[in-house]
């Protein structure tokens, strides 16, 4: 194998292996090469790296090589991270939407409740997104945090006002819940479609 392509292969490992790095001792047993020839390797990445159009570098610690961003980027991945991403949401992140902006405001416990399952990472997404939001504390045994969606939610779906929000049949089971705010937010995530098309 020509060096282009070892250093092509080497790279994709060192991005596979994420965050837990790959060692030396590893990418000589991949490769099928020397220990020389892996150092020669990394330095030709190091060197590629090193030139201002690249935003990643390679970081070392003891024996572990990781693909890492440049520090000198760090103020726009911090921008990254305070942005609301506009990637679709997970299947639990929408029926956790979907319980929280028809029965608001509502607590943790009562959204488990009627979702079957925990759903601590759902509710820190739509958080950390901001289209649920703290919208006060419930009287009672430990004064549990009540969740309502924000204005962001109405902006992300299009919507005027949550009276907006098309209503659910008059008698609509706990166990029909999922299914009817899965076929809601199906028709919106298609009409936010369309709208960012036109």
């Amino acid at each position: 194998m020509e060096l282009t392509e070892l250093k092509a292969v080497t790279e994709g490992l060192l991005f596979a292996s994420g965050d837990e790095g790959i060692s030396k001792r590893q990418l000589v047993k991949l490769l099928e090469v020397d220990g020389k020839t892996v150092d020669h390797i990394i330095n030709e990445l190091r060197y590629d790296y090193d030139h201002v159009e690249r935003g990643i570098t390679i970081m070392q610690s003891h024996d572990i090589f990781h693909l890492t961003t440049k520090p000198e980027h760090s103020s726009y991945y911090q921008k990254l991270m305070e942005t609301p991403q506009s990637s679709r949401l997970s299947q639990a992140a929408l029926e956790t939407l979907a319980i929280i902006a028809y029965q608001q405001p509502i607590t943790r416990t009562e959204i488990e409740e009627i979702r079957g399952v925990k759903s601590d990472r759902p509710v820190q997404t739509l958080l950390n997104r901001l289209l649920i939001e703290e919208v006060g504390r419930k009287e009672g045994v430990g004064r549990p945090i009540m969740f309502g969606t924000t204005k962001e939610f109405l902006t992300y779906f299009g919507l005027k006002s949550i009276e907006e929000l098309p209503p659910l049949p008059d008698e609509v089971l706990e166990s029909d819940m999922e299914q009817e705010a899965d076929l809601f937010f199906e028709r919106f995530q298609e009409q936010l479609e369309v709208n960012k098309e036109s």
